[in-house]
């Protein structure tokens, strides 16, 4: 694509970018240069679509275009517009942290069911899980742990912007903190995890997305995919219910690792794909 997109009508732009983004290989170039206009026009894509004979400022085009080249390097969208909605919440992102996925709602999902009074969020990274709980059950107090400063950095920020930074905590540090009989000084009714599944033999077969913007460490989970998470279930903290997010194929050989944990009551949760996407485990 050209530098900068002709200042033409709505519906021109739209059209120029969605050619130049399927031909870079983008799987949705009509809905993302949407979401794209909208942004660089300050305005939402309802009415984005209402008024495509409406000219498109110069400015708009110009940022418009920076976008769009960004999109055309398979750069996410939520990266270049920095928020994502998730659930009913909208949370910041940017690269030090991954973009929130409809599968890991199943998590929260799962909380709202329960109805705890307090949550552990192993692999907090934006928030997103933590601050999604805090919005929807009732009289509940979240911790949210990460190894990345720059996850909770940006998962105290969403926070203060939500107005849950007196209900959610975020913490710096490894998850072994709160694990093992030693150092369980903290009990939760749940605990939810997301943590790196990917298996070493699937990173290259990654969307460009994922591969090369995502950060690494919040992904590979090994030659198997199940490291951190057997970790995380070698001394599980202490708490009467966990729910762990898993990749396609591994749910019953974590399901097996929830069980060994300590938690004879388990069950699967399936996403819209219907892939079993959550281990949910139950001590008695």
């Amino acid at each position: 694509m050209s530098g900068t997109i002709a200042a033409g009508t709505v519906a021109e732009a739209l059209a120029a970018a969605s050619d130049a983004l399927a031909a870079a290989g983008v799987d949705t170039p009509r809905l993302d240069a949407e979401v794209l206009l909208a942004e660089a026009m300050g305005t939402d894509r309802a009415t984005l679509l209402a008024r495509t004979k409406s000219g498109v400022a110069p400015a708009a085009a110009r940022r418009f275009g920076a976008m769009v080249r960004r999109r055309i390097a398979r750069e996410p969208v939520a990266y270049i517009t920095g928020r994502k909605a998730f659930r009913r919440i909208e949370v910041a992102v940017d690269p030090r942290v991954l973009i929130p996925r409809p599968e890991t709602e199943l998590l929260v999902e799962v909380a709202v069911e329960m109805g705890p009074r307090t949550v552990l969020d192993v692999g907090t990274g934006s928030g997103a899980v933590a601050l999604a709980v805090a919005d929807e059950v009732d009289v509940v107090a979240v911790k949210g742990v990460d190894v990345s400063e720059g996850a909770i950095e940006v998962a105290r920020a969403n926070a203060v912007r939500l107005g849950f930074e007196h209900r959610v905590s975020l913490d710096l540090a490894p998850f072994v903190r709160y694990a093992g009989r030693k150092r369980q000084l903290e009990r939760f009714d749940l605990v939810v995890a997301n943590l790196p599944y990917v298996r070493e033999d699937e990173w290259p077969t990654l969307e460009p997305e994922i591969r090369d913007y995502e950060p690494r460490e919040a992904l590979a989970g090994g030659e198997d995919g199940l490291d951190v998470i057997r970790q995380l279930l070698a001394a599980p903290p202490a708490t009467r219910a966990l729910a762990v997010e898993v990749g396609r194929g591994q749910a019953e050989e974590v399901e097996q690792l929830v069980r060994a944990a300590g938690f004879p009551e388990t069950a699967r949760r399936r996403d819209l794909a219907g892939i079993d996407r959550a281990v949910v485990g139950r001590r008695t």
